[in-house]
């Protein structure tokens, strides 16, 4: 309900709260009783309470009010410890509160710690994430509301969502491997991408920006003007990040959580893999095939999160003959596929075999739903006698996924030291094949 009170044009709509709601039922008691009674004295005691929207409204902002949000997030592993402060234009910090909205795995660990001081207000949030998480906080919701409590209104924020990535630390390792057995013959694939290190290319004439260590003098001397070096980046080779995203017999909510492990493995092993020059494509599988070519680059790097952002589970599953027939329209058969799937049920494991058939070698990182299903801090008899049986069933599926590829469990997420030991063997496609 809109207000009435008839603030200003320019000004944020204002909206009644419950408690005016209750204040003008009070009033129509009072008036009520004053009929009744055929006496005034209700009507005068209903005086003060007429005049309190009145009040209100005069102190509502008169022109549009928005917020400059800074924010910044600290911390380690599971801790996330977000400080940031808001500045305001028109308007007191101290009249401002602040509402958090949620971002899932993260947990709220304690109310948000508010500190006005004239038209900044400073703010808190601890946070914890039970898992890996690739994330960006939505903005805070700021609202303004007068004394009485009777009158609210919406105050935008001028900022940005604030970015959240917790991986496993293993991760960082992977940017030193050497993708040699990602390519179709033995050694190094050199690209035809030309940049400042790599295999002697040529000389072109310099520009401004040239460090003067390119320069080529002798070049130069004869030339008569600047002349810089030109190389071939070498590159090792290329990665295919597939992602299993067809609904499992866990359930949507558990099938959701799993996503979201995936998504961050991806995103960490692909910022990884771009950092060492080597290209990335990445797949998202549900009824159909969502691709993100091979590229690499700053550009590719955002290309990639995005769709990683938009990626849901499927409502449909679908065949995995079309997975793999669509990936060839996509990929070049040889380039390594790591295949990110819970192997939970049967119908996923011929993934594996049509991948093999349209010439990809597979690794499989198999997040496991045991830890989600079964927490491990439940020690009742009946949850360590589930856990078990959970266990045993899977260790079976994992050995038959093991007579078509490579597979990591990943039961503990906060590492991923056996996914990094696989990449690190000799020629892992051997195996895989």
């Amino acid at each position: 309900m809109s207000d009435p009170t008839g603030a200003a044009e320019d000004g944020p709509p204002l909206h009644w709260t419950p408690r005016a709601v209750l204040l003008v039922a009070a009033v129509g008691v009072f008036v009520t009783l004053a009929i009744v009674l055929r006496s005034g004295v209700p009507l005068i005691l209903a005086a003060p309470l007429l005049v309190a929207p009145a009040a209100a409204g005069l102190l509502a902002p008169r022109r549009s009010v928005s917020g400059r949000l800074t924010w910044s997030a600290e911390g380690s592993r599971a801790e996330v410890d977000v400080r940031g402060r808001i500045e305001w234009d028109h308007l007191k910090a101290a009249q401002v509160r602040l509402s958090v909205l949620p971002a899932p795995p993260l947990l709220l660990e304690a109310p948000i710690e508010i500190q006005p001081e004239g038209r900044v207000l400073e703010f808190h949030l601890q946070y914890r994430s039970p898992i890996p998480c690739a994330l960006s906080l939505p903005l805070l919701r700021a609202s303004w509301r007068d004394p009485f409590g009777l009158l609210e209104t919406e105050i935008p924020l001028d900022g940005e969502p604030l970015p959240v990535d917790r991986f496993p630390p293993e991760i960082q390792n992977l940017g030193g491997i050497k993708l040699r057995h990602t390519t179709p013959l033995p050694g190094e694939n050199v690209s035809r991408a030309i940049g400042a290190s790599g295999e002697f290319f040529g000389v072109r004439p310099a520009v401004p920006s040239d460090p003067a260590r390119r320069l080529n003098w002798r070049a130069t001397a004869r030339a008569g003007r600047p002349l810089v070096n030109e190389f071939r980046i070498e590159r090792t080779g290329d990665v295919l990040l597939l992602i299993d995203a067809r609904p499992t017999s866990a359930g949507p909510s558990r099938d959701a959580e799993l996503l979201a492990l995936s998504r961050v493995a991806v995103t960490g092993i692909a910022d990884r893999v771009l950092d060492s020059k080597s290209r990335v494509g990445v797949g998202l599988f549900g009824e159909f095939l969502d691709a993100v070519p091979l590229g690499t680059g700053r550009r590719h790097r955002f290309r990639i999160r995005d769709q990683l952002a938009r990626a849901t589970v499927s409502s449909v599953a679908g065949p995995a003959e079309r997975l793999a027939v669509s990936l060839r329209r996509h990929f070049p058969p040889g380039v390594l596929t790591i295949l990110l799937s819970p192997m939970i049920d049967e119908d996923q494991l011929p993934v594996l075999l049509h991948l093999r058939r349209r010439g990809f070698p597979v690794v499989v990182l198999s997040p496991s739903a045991i830890p989600l299903l079964v927490p491990a801090d439940r020690t009742d008899r009946e949850d360590v006698l589930s856990r078990r049986l959970l266990q045993l069933q899977r260790d079976r599926r994992l050995r038959q996924v093991w007579t078509e590829a490579p597979v990591v469990d990943w039961a503990d997420y906060w590492s991923l030291a056996g996914m990094v030991a696989l990449l690190e063997r000799p020629d892992p496609r051997r195996r895989a094949s």
